[in-house]
């Protein structure tokens, strides 16, 4: 039996009402609202907390062997961005990292490929979805990522059944590189094209695994074009109650990472011996067919999707534009920041990346950034690597900065104390600077902190726990 092991889901900390595009432009927004990536955060630091969440619920004996990224919108072309997840997470240098990247397809490409690989193997899923001010991609799209480990035996959660998989070439939607926001077609035409393809795919599948739609539990169907999903939901012959929530009222579209969190949130409720059906809409149709066993039952995690859309934080639309890139504003009046260096990067990936802390072997004291000579007791180059990016820390004390530059300001610094030892000065991201204070507990979380020269600098903020409102 080859399945789901593990999963884990990453929705951004802000929310744009839909509303306050509207109030600014005079037309467009609607309902609801979407999720926004902070200014710090792209595809590969979101798809890194995702994974994150999957490893964090991995058995013991479980360790991914391969390691598969997809998202429509990469940080780096010409440069592997799966190596950046796979170097946070500390994983072996043995374990094989790639992208699939381009399309929203590729995260069903990804999924699949984590399905069918021989080992343990991750899939991650991550985008980051914008329009032109004031159109339908800005208001109905979203940002978010997940992740699923796929493999073998009792651990799997939801096993995977079979599925189908229809393509044609057509052009409904499409952005040249370089381009900031994509194009579409007349909607209709999407539709037009897009049911008998997922009809076909359905039915294929369905006939594969000797399943019939009246016997399905959630059916999810995710895809770029609205119209067409709603099309083929009336046409698939499901129970109404069987409908899974496509999210879009409160997240948003996320585009390559649709399908996947729609997924964890059927599971987030999911009982044993579901099954779920998830249909992808994206130059052509692909379905997935899952039954969840019986081990969903004793499965914990740490956040659901639910969760997290429950304590997002509002943002402007100004605020939202600035991050996008979309209004330029007066930048910070010092000198441009360097651009990180190859070399010291790569000698430094286990604290760059990885967040690994030395602790001396003599006395005991954590020492962060690593160290070859013990603060406390001297000993030299007597020390062992620890992994403390999953370790919770305390707010010792903090400042909030009023005047010194950030895109989402104030910025606000602290002094962290992590548990088991070790002390830090953190800049604190997706924070309340009115509710911030000292004894809170904080988590630490992967981010970019700028770009200079074309080149990401990659590391380790701190946020507060993360909990419902």
């Amino acid at each position: 039996m080859r399945g789901i092991i593990s999963y884990g889901a990453y929705v951004p900390y802000h929310r744009l009402d839909r509303k306050a595009i509207a109030e600014v432009l005079g037309a467009g927004g609607g309902r609801g609202s979407r999720a926004v990536a902070n200014y710090d955060e792209d595809t590969t630091s979101m798809g890194v907390e995702a994974a994150r969440a999957a490893a964090a619920n991995l058995p013991a004996d479980v360790q991914p062997a391969s390691l598969f990224f997809a998202t429509a919108d990469p940080a780096y072309l010409d440069k592997t961005n799966a190596t950046a997840i796979h170097a946070a997470l500390a994983l072996d240098p043995s374990v094989f990292a790639a992208d699939m990247g381009g399309s929203v397809r590729s995260g069903a490409g990804a999924f699949k490929a984590a399905l069918d690989a021989r080992q343990p193997a991750m899939a991650v899923l991550s985008d980051i979805r914008t329009g032109l001010s004031g159109s339908s991609d800005e208001a109905n799209g979203g940002d978010g990522a997940v992740a699923f480990v796929c493999g073998e035996g009792d651990q799997v959660i939801a096993e995977y059944l079979g599925g189908a998989s229809t393509t044609a070439e057509f052009l409904d939607r499409w952005r040249i590189p370089g381009n900031r926001a994509s194009q579409v077609w007349e909607e209709r035409f999407g539709e037009y094209v897009y049911v008998p393809l997922a009809k076909q795919a359905l039915a294929n599948g369905l006939k594969a695994t000797e399943t019939t739609a009246e016997h399905l539990d959630s059916l999810i169907v995710a895809g770029v074009s609205p119209r067409a999903a709603r099309s083929v939901i009336a046409s698939a012959g499901v129970r109404k109650e069987a409908i899974a929530d496509d999210l879009s009222a409160t997240v948003g579209n996320t585009g390559t990472a649709q399908l996947g969190l729609m997924l964890a949130d059927v599971l987030d409720r999911a009982q044993p011996n579901q099954v779920i059906a998830v249909l992808l809409l994206a130059d052509g149709a692909d379905l997935l067919l899952f039954r969840t066993t019986e081990a969903i039952a004793s499965y914990r995690r740490a956040s659901t999707v639910a969760d997290q859309i429950a304590s997002g934080r509002p943002v402007t639309y100004a605020s939202f534009l600035t991050w996008r890139n979309f209004l330029v504003r007066e930048g910070p009046r010092r000198p441009d920041p360097d651009r990180p260096g190859a070399p010291n990067s790569f000698r430094s990936e286990d604290w760059k990346f990885g967040f690994s802390a030395s602790r001396c072997k003599a006395c005991g004291f954590r020492h962060l950034p690593p160290a070859r000579v013990c603060l406390n007791c001297h000993t030299v180059d007597q020390m062992s690597r620890e992994r403390i990016a999953d370790l919770k820390a305390t707010v010792a004390t903090y400042t909030v900065d009023r005047l010194a530059f950030s895109p989402a300001p104030p910025l606000v610094a602290a002094v962290i104390d992590f548990d088991g030892g070790g002390r830090f000065n953190a800049e604190l991201t997706d924070v309340d600077p009115d509710k911030i204070g000292i004894g809170d507990k904080v988590e630490m979380t992967f981010r970019r902190l700028y770009t200079a020269q074309s080149i990401h600098n990659y590391f380790w903020k701190a946020r507060p726990v993360r909990r419902a409102n």
